[in-house]
């Protein structure tokens, strides 16, 4: 099994790729995040301009 140093630990190629699958995974989940606050947010249907103003309502997030 192959190793590669990050920082002064030896990580084998399946403990980094894992952590990249969660990092790319985290990035996934914050752009979706953004996506369903800021882009519904600013949509002309108001039902979902409706629904993302109070979720940032209610995670006390001032939106006017």
């Amino acid at each position: 099994m192959q190793t590669e140093l990050i920082g002064s630990q030896p990580r084998t190629r399946s403990q980094a790729s894992a952590r990249s699958e969660t990092f790319v995974g985290a990035i996934c989940a914050a752009l979706l995040g953004g996506f369903l606050i800021w882009g519904v947010g600013f949509s002309h249907i108001d039902v979902l301009h409706n629904a993302a103003h109070d979720t940032r309502h209610s995670s006390a997030f001032p939106c006017h």
